[in-house]
Parts: C-alpha cells; structure tokens; sequence
C-alpha cells in the first residue's frame, strides 16, 4: 500500500535534510502528523519566514535579515584583518573565544568537486573583492582540516598571495587538556612542527 501523495511529498522533502534516509524522514512525517500538528506548523512557518527574511550579508556573507549584519556593523572591530571560515558555526565558535576582534568572510562551504561545489559556490569571487578593498591588510584562513578544507585553503591563498595579499593560516596542535600519549600522530607530528619560541 502507498502513502497519500501529500504524506510522500514531504518524506521526500524531508530527504534534503543531511544525514536524514528514507526511514527517518519518515519516521519524522509520521511525527509531526501524528503527535505534534502543531509543531508541524510552526516549522513550516518558521521556514517559511526564514526564507522570505533571511539574506547574506553584503560583506561577510554570513546569514542576516538586514543587508549588513550586526557584527560587521559594529564600530568596534579591527578592519585590517579578514578571518575566512567555512560556515557560519565556525564564525561562532570563533566569537565564542572572545580572543579576535577583525572581520569575518564566511564561504557558506568549501570546495569539493566530487559533489560539485567549486569557487562560485563558495563565493571566491566576493571574497577577492573584500579583500582587495584596501583596507584588509591580512586574511586568516580557519577553514577546517579535512582533505576539503586543506585544499580551499590552499586554493584561496594561491589565489590572494597572487594578488601581493599577506596571508595566514590558523594553527592546529594538541587541544587544551590534551595528553601526548591520547593525541594522534598526526596532530602530534603537526604540533611539533609547528612548535613557537616561549618568550
């Protein structure tokens, strides 16, 4: 027996979710039909104002419903410096640190050919323009490090260095509280190459 058209319509939209298969989405459909109608309705409305108010940012790209976010609207951050993150909750958890106070570029992805996510898709073309405005003096790149993130760091700064643009990248080592003998040796073997003088 199939299910109504109507119920199959929003499993199969329910699928663009990541990390959600066909049981799942189902199993939510038959959720919020079920035991939370209400709940439903109040995600299809929020979604619904989402998408009917929430733009990019003209500057850092992030999610905003005005045309400049409040964080680059700020008075108080350091212009000369663009920090160049993946997605938004990279932004966050940097904010969270309270330790930078420069701007921010988010790329909203990273590249990744095999799912056909190239330069366009992340924006290259609007993070060019922002850095070469005159005022940004350096760019931190802090996408992550995966296979993906390495390579669009290594793309982007190919791309601004070529362009007389300085150019950093975050370190990475063992974590606060961390212990040699639990730590990777890959990130044990990174954190000793990239070990600073204590002054």
């Amino acid at each position: 027996m199939k299910n109504p058209p109507a119920l199959e319509h929003l499993v199969e939209s329910l699928r663009c979710l990541p990390g959600v298969g066909p049981k799942s989405a189902l199993r939510m459909a038959y959720h919020l039909l079920q035991r939370d109608r209400a709940g439903a309705a109040s995600l299809a409305s929020a979604l619904q104002t989402a998408l009917n108010q929430i733009g990019h940012c003209s500057l850092c790209n992030n999610f905003s419903e005005e045309p400049v976010c409040p964080l680059c609207s700020k008075g108080n951050r350091d212009p000369s410096l663009l920090c160049v993150v993946e997605m938004p909750t990279d932004l966050l958890m940097l904010e969270q640190t309270h330790t930078y106070h420069g701007m921010y570029f988010v790329l909203m992805g990273r590249l990744s050919p095999l799912d056909g996510v190239g330069p366009r898709e992340i924006h290259l073309d609007r993070l060019l323009k922002r850095a070469q405005d005159g005022i940004v003096e350096e760019i931190i790149l802090a996408t992550n490090y995966t296979v993906e993130g390495e390579a669009t760091a290594h793309y982007v700064s190919e791309l601004l260095k070529a362009r007389g643009l300085k150019v950093s990248r975050i370190a990475r080592g063992l974590p606060m509280g961390g212990e040699i003998e639990h730590v990777d040796s890959g990130t044990l073997a990174q954190a000793m190459m990239e070990r600073r003088a204590i002054k």
